[in-house]
């Protein structure tokens, strides 16, 4: 038997594995709990998405109400919860931009800058510089580019967890994030 098989979940696995199968009765306190562990992180990928906080928090909303019908409804995840979740966030950030008849951008233009362990103002607004260059070169991305980007590294994602969400192979998103790094690359080397 190799270690993998031997792997023993460790607490908060386990707390959440049982917190998940109480929200799984309906159990409001449980739903509570889910909503308070999730709501920040759908919202921050949902904001990153949309680009605008407002909207995202009635998003963020959406999501829940969304994934307490399918709860309701005998719905619910079958493989990985926060998985499913993104993929409750994904759908209904595409329906908003279906029903705005525009594609979707990343919003990162509201996104903080990086803190500079140097207090050198003109580091500093190097940085910011870069900083808004890449994210002007962001919008620029295939839909699914930007969110692979937004996933893998605002959101830090596994590349099985962004798959799951995408609804695409790992592959196919190695092959997404690789040519969104390589047009980012020439688009930031171009600017400069």
């Amino acid at each position: 038997m190799n270690t993998d098989e031997k792997r023993v979940p460790t607490v908060t696995s386990l707390h959440e594995a049982r917190l998940l199968e109480r929200a799984r009765t309906c159990d409001p306190q449980a739903l509570s709990q889910v909503y308070d562990l999730y709501a920040a992180r759908i919202h921050s990928y949902v904001y990153h998405r949309v680009g605008d906080a407002t909207l995202a928090e009635d998003l963020t909303g959406q999501v829940f109400l969304r994934m307490l019908e399918a709860i309701r409804n005998d719905h619910a995840w079958t493989t990985s919860f926060s998985g499913w979740l993104y993929r409750i966030a994904h759908n209904l950030v595409v329906d908003h931009f279906r029903r705005r008849g525009r594609s979707s951008q990343v919003g990162l233009d509201d996104a903080p800058d990086m803190p500079s362990e140097r207090h050198d103002p003109v580091d500093s607004a190097e940085q910011r510089l870069a900083g808004d260059h890449l994210r002007a070169a962001i919008t620029r991305l295939t839909e699914e580019q930007a969110q692979v980007v937004s996933l893998r590294f605002l959101e830090e994602r596994s590349i099985a967890e962004v798959a799951q969400i995408i609804g695409k192979s790992e592959g196919a998103v190695k092959a997404l994030q690789y040519r969104a790094v390589i047009a980012l690359r020439r688009m930031m080397e171009g600017e400069s």
